[in-house]
């Protein structure tokens, strides 16, 4: 890592560690937290879709997967929610390899369709199997976090949201500049020239998969203890469309470009909030234009202009 990078990385820290404590409307730190919360899982989902190619309609799936995981362990079994939430993260990277496997030799739209009848499954099943999730009434009084006995506050699931984030994005950038990124991209960009140079396409498939539900994971298990109630309704196909548009709003094919995708869609129909019944035509407006003038998304070209600058910066040295 360059000095100048982590310059950057430690400044970012500081200002996400000290903004908040300027922060005083419950409002605003909710918004921030659902804006971190996003930010991670739109990070597993960049894995699988923007990194490897493999066009996911059942990501929420994922989430809701670790959001019941965290929540039953800890109310049923007594399970500390730190323990609960790691749990969650291993249950949803096993749903991403039940996910992963037998979908390896699909592609493209058959892809799509398959996880999409995939997340309607798991919906179905927290539907229907009442006396494990309660059915559609869901889960109401999941157990708040606490330290030495004082129950978290919004600042503090702040703090705690911003340090899983912070982790991901860490996670996300060095599997993203690693062998098996590289990998990822291969055979999203080619996968019969791919597998020609010796990369095991099914693999890199799978571990997509696993590596994205297990973001995912975290996420919903942090949110099930944020909002302290969760129902099949909290991780329908809606919510997977809404993070396939963070995705494409972002940049897909970036690490930050999905993440800035979230904020700007969890952020901006609540600034136009104003507008009450129209708010929600006008995002809409906004994401055609973007996708009209601008399709490789917001970070997509800046992202790769800098990236090229740099090899060429690399280059220059080298001569």
């Amino acid at each position: 890592m360059s000095k100048n990078r982590l310059i950057q990385y430690v400044l970012l820290v500081i200002i996400l560690v000290t903004v908040p404590q300027f922060i005083k409307n419950d409002y605003a730190l909710h918004l921030l937290i659902m804006v971190a919360t996003y930010g991670i899982l739109v990070l597993g989902l960049e894995i699988i879709l923007g990194q490897t190619g493999l066009f996911s309609l059942g990501h929420a799936a994922f989430f809701g997967m670790g959001a019941y995981t965290s929540a039953l362990l800890v109310m049923r079994l007594g399970v500390p929610i730190w323990l609960g939430i790691i749990l969650a993260v291993l249950a949803s990277g096993i749903l991403g390899f039940l996910l992963g496997f037998p979908t390896l030799r699909l592609r493209g739209d058959y892809l799509a369709i398959a996880t999409l009848g995939f997340g309607e499954i798991f919906g179905l099943i927290l539907v229907n199997w009442d006396s494990l999730t309660h059915g559609p009434m869901g889960i109401p009084g999941i157990v708040r976090p606490q330290i030495f006995g004082v129950v978290f506050d919004k600042h503090m699931y702040l703090y705690l949201v911003i340090a899983l984030f912070i982790l991901s994005l860490a996670v996300a950038f060095r599997i993203s500049n690693s062998f098996l990124g590289r990998a990822f991209r291969a055979v999203r960009d080619d996968e019969d020239a791919a597998e020609f140079l010796g990369i095991h396409i099914s693999k890199y498939k799978i571990i997509a998969f696993v590596i994205g539900g297990m973001f995912a994971g975290l996420a919903g298990g942090f949110y099930a203890h944020y909002v302290t109630f969760i129902s099949p309704d909290s991780f329908s196909y809606e919510d997977s469309e809404t993070l396939l548009a963070m995705v494409f709003l972002g940049g897909a094919g970036t690490v930050v470009g999905p993440v800035v995708g979230a904020v700007v869609l969890v952020l901006l129909p609540e600034i136009l909030s104003f507008m009450v019944q129209w708010r929600m035509l006008v995002v809409g407006v906004i994401m055609v234009l973007v996708m009209i003038f601008r399709p490789q998304g917001l970070m997509g070209g800046g992202m790769r202009f800098l990236k090229r600058k740099k090899e060429l910066a690399t280059m220059a040295e080298k001569d």
